[in-house]
């Protein structure tokens, strides 16, 4: 390998290296971020001007307070050199009587006298202490003398010793009087601008995501083979595009359904003339068994023609109304019984779901017939949740292979195991079924059932 060869390796090596924690630590962002379009808008506009802003008021107003920290600082050094100027120039008593009424009275300083021994030992610095390195500086430049201070050991008092020739002398001051605390008013200052904003964000936001919600809604319905009679395009110019794309979209798609029921209707028409014809003149032939089989054929093609024309047609037309699933579950189990086999339904919460009435009766009733005539044993179990109607069909049947679970749905497939056969064996039941479990905005699924045989499961929202 070349140098160059070599060279891109090593890069590509620390570069996944490198990309694996950002990987972990993007991940770990992403799930804890707001999924909504609302509050991530929120985010997204707020956070930036929030940071903006405490960073320009942080930088202005610490500038400021500091300005006025040195000045203060420097204002109490200059009471204390004056203090230091009449100890040393005027004549004073032993208890410093004099001195010590004015720093009181004057200049709002407490101060008393110690014998001249040595200075206590350097404190630790305390992070971040302006008021330390303030006076501190302050106190060289215009002192000049060996001097001692403590910031923190009383939280409201700053302590200050000075050694002269023949004393030692503490001063006790207000912090307030070096040194002015912007912390307080920051806060303040951020957290009401930041309400302000967030205030503001959140009443121009609700008014902008209000239409989405309200697109969201209709598609939602409009899949689920319910009406939106009440929906308008609203909101922004973008919001009001997708909203008439979308009405131009279900216009479109109900013109095609209409279209399709009118030529169905057509076709089923002219196609039952022909077979009353069919069987008007069967009759006038009289009775044979040729004449008997020619019926028999004929009454199979109408169901056949009748099947075909259902698959084809669909739930077209169809309104939706609340329905009692409870009740249709109990009305099956019923019909499975009559027929001989073994049945219980079983229904868990709120059992009135707004669905096509005779279109889900139909898909229920293709699965329970299915079932029926594999099995002896069938048990039918509703579940509704506040997103969900799951209806599952077990039977202790031989089964369908897993490999052949998604063929079965292939209209007209009519393998004698497939299971794919309705009430007339046209290799249409399960393909129905989907069909109108799909027009609900659902799916059905199957799978292996605890009885040993199929479950079916159709699940559709509420």
């Amino acid at each position: 390998m070349t140098s160059l060869e070599l060279n891109l390796s090593a890069l590509r090596s620390v570069a996944g290296r490198l990309a694996g924690p950002w990987n972990r630590i993007g991940a770990w962002l992403n799930s804890r971020m707001p999924k909504g379009l609302y509050a991530r808008t929120l985010l997204i506009i707020v956070t930036p001007m929030v940071l903006l802003q405490s960073v320009v008021a942080f930088v202005f107003m610490e500038r400021h307070w500091n300005t006025v920290t040195r000045r203060l600082s420097a204002a109490v050094t200059q009471d204390i050199a004056a203090l230091i100027d009449i100890y040393e120039n005027f004549p004073q008593d032993p208890q410093h009587t004099v001195l010590r009424r004015i720093a009181q009275d004057r200049l709002r300083l407490s101060v008393d006298f110690l014998p001249p021994t040595e200075m206590p030992g350097p404190r630790a610095k305390p992070f971040f202490s302006l008021l330390d390195q303030t006076l501190s500086v302050e106190l060289m430049r215009k002192v000049g003398r060996p001097f001692w201070i403590d910031t923190v050991g009383r939280s409201s008092l700053v302590e200050i010793r000075i050694k002269l020739n023949d004393a030692v002398m503490r001063v006790f001051a207000q912090r307030s009087s070096a040194y002015a605390s912007n912390s307080h008013i920051f806060f303040l200052w951020m957290f009401g601008t930041s309400m302000v904003l967030l205030l503001l964000a959140i009443l121009f936001l609700r008014n902008q995501i209000r239409p989405i919600l309200a697109l969201a809604d209709a598609a939602e319905s409009f899949g689920k083979g319910r009406e939106v009679p009440s929906f308008k395009p609203r909101g922004a110019r973008e919001v009001r595009r997708a909203a008439q794309a979308f009405i131009e979209m279900k216009r479109r798609i109900e013109r095609t359904v209409d279209q399709r029921t009118t030529m169905l209707a057509g076709v089923s028409h002219d196609l039952r003339t022909m077979l009353t014809r069919f069987k008007l003149e069967l009759a006038l032939l009289g009775e044979s068994p040729e004449v008997e089989a020619l019926k028999k054929d004929v009454g199979e093609m109408e169901r056949m023609l009748e099947a075909y024309l259902a698959f084809a047609r669909g739930d077209a037309g169809e309104a939706s109304v609340p329905t009692d699933i409870a009740k249709l579950l109990d009305e099956f189990k019923a019909d499975a019984e009559r027929a001989g086999r073994t049945a219980n339904a079983t229904f868990y919460g709120q059992p009135i779901v707004t669905v096509k009435p005779a279109a889900f009766r139909r898909c229920i009733g293709n699965l329970v017939s299915n079932a029926a005539r594999y099995a002896q044993s069938i048990n039918l179990t509703g579940h509704r949740d506040h997103r969900w109607l799951t209806i599952t069909v077990d039977d202790d049947g031989p089964g369908i292979p897993a490999a052949m679970r998604e063929e079965v749905f292939k209209p007209f497939l009519r393998l004698d195991d497939a299971r794919n056969q309705d009430e007339i064996g046209t290799g249409l039941g399960l393909a129905i079924a989907r069909d109108i479990a799909r027009s609900h905005g659902g799916e059905i699924s199957l799978g292996d059932s605890p009885l040993g045989g199929l479950r079916a499961t159709v699940r559709v929202p509420v």
